[in-house]
């Protein structure tokens, strides 16, 4: 694991694009095994899961073309040779389970541990996604490891789930847009990446109604066609460099097409003192007065809550608290998604900020701190390396992030990008 070395009190500024969602390509990718026809992705990101991935794929016969330098990547599956091999899912990476419907649907037959080390497939991640399979008609044979056979035709399900998972609403899309009838999803997940997945699945032929609502209708078709689709750029990276920017004091031009999806992530980081200045096609930083907003309820802390979408993303949580840490007044996070999400908390202390965690999900930030650098701790969390590197990079010295390697996982570039908008950061 290798550490990052963070020299802060360096504005980052000038303009950049940013990468594509790592949340959206992986399902994306995955539903490419809908077809038997060539499909072709566009501002597709450098991550290690794609190379993953395709390397599953090829092992199954798949044909693939990727110009890393365009942003591209063609694909188009070898069915007969996909149907002949066993279809075992590459255990280690948390998109294995986006690969559960379309597998089957290609297959008819899984077997695979539920409970391997290391790997997504575990029993919280899994059982939504075995009941939408059942749903449709999929026979569990055993539980451990899990043996799953499929019938000759899929039929149409009608499914209220206990949550709204976004990776089980990816998985009821794929299964239904083939499935037999009419299916309907209450309780869906809707966030960017979801609606992606949708739009390019319409392209190739899907009919889906309630595309980033809560319940969709999915009436199956009986074949879908090749398509070319681009991936969205991604929000979380939008937003995690547009706080870097605003906590240095840089006035950075980020430029994305995902505007429509950021006007309640600006209010949020707004609530916290950083103002900025939207266009149609960018988002640019205007400055940071460090002051938190305080409720027109004067008995009330200063919250930010995140929560599945629409509501503020449980994955930009993390950057707020960095930027928190440096604002003059206190505020309450609040994660309604993950229960445990905030021990990592207590890293924050070592630059001298004072935070209280309150519960397991609960964390308050006490304003008017005077920060120091640091080395810290980072766990395996992609968002929460990020948020040490906000506190870090606003302090001026040299602090260090031990154990920084989860950030390559969904930011490419992410030290070249930084470095090159002026940053003082580096691999060591």
């Amino acid at each position: 694991m290798a550490d990052l070395v963070v020299e802060g009190g360096f504005p980052v500024a000038g303009t950049m694009r940013p990468s594509g969602n790592k949340n959206a390509v992986l399902p994306m990718l995955c539903a490419t095994l809908l077809t038997d026809d060539e499909v072709t992705l566009e501002n597709v990101p450098d991550i290690s899961d794609i190379d993953k991935l395709v390397a599953y794929f090829e092992s199954k016969g798949s044909k693939v073309r990727r110009d890393r330098a365009a942003q591209t990547l063609s694909i188009r599956h070898d069915f007969a040779g996909f149907a002949a091999r066993e279809a075992d899912l590459p255990l280690g990476m948390r998109a294995a389970v986006l690969l559960l419907a379309p597998a089957m649907i290609r297959t008819g037959r899984l077997c695979f541990d539920t409970e391997a080390k290391g790997c997504a497939l575990g029993v919280r991640e899994i059982d939504p996604h075995l009941e939408i399979l059942q749903a449709f008609g999929c026979r569990i044979l055993s539980s451990h490891p899990c043996e799953m056979e499929a019938p000759d035709l899929y039929r149409g399900a009608r499914i209220w789930p206990d949550y709204a998972s976004v990776t089980a609403t990816e998985t009821f899309i794929m299964m239904a847009s083939v499935a037999k009838g009419t299916s309907v999803l209450n309780n869906a997940a809707s966030e960017p990446h979801v609606q992606a997945l949708c739009e390019m699945l319409v392209a190739m032929g899907a009919r889906i109604e309630g595309i980033g609502t809560s319940k969709l209708t999915i009436t199956g078709v009986g074949r879908l066609a090749g398509t070319r689709a681009s991936v969205p750029d991604d929000h979380h990276e939008v937003a995690t460099f547009l706080a870097i920017a605003a906590v240095t004091g840089g006035r950075l031009r980020v430029e994305s097409q995902v505007g429509h999806h950021m006007e309640l992530i600006l209010r949020q980081f707004g609530k916290l003192g950083i103002a900025f200045e939207v266009e149609e096609n960018a988002i640019t930083t205007a400055g940071w007065s460090r002051k938190v907003a305080e409720p027109f309820t004067v008995e009330l802390l200063p919250k930010i809550e995140a929560a599945p979408w629409p509501y503020f993303p449980a994955d930009l949580l993390p950057q707020a608290i960095g930027v928190a840490v440096g604002c003059q007044g206190d505020v309450m996070f609040w994660n309604k998604v993950y229960e445990g999400a905030l021990g990592w908390s207590a890293e924050l202390l070592k630059f001298g900020a004072r935070v209280h965690l309150s519960d397991p999900h609960r964390l308050i930030v006490f304003g008017g701190n005077t920060l120091r650098p640091a080395v810290v701790e980072a766990p395996y969390i992609i968002r929460v390396v990020v948020a040490l590197l906000v506190a870090a990079i606003q302090v001026p010295g040299v602090s260090r992030i031990k154990n920084a390697d989860p950030i390559r996982r969904a930011y490419p570039d992410f030290v070249e990008k930084l470095t090159a908008l002026g940053a003082r950061v580096h691999w060591e």
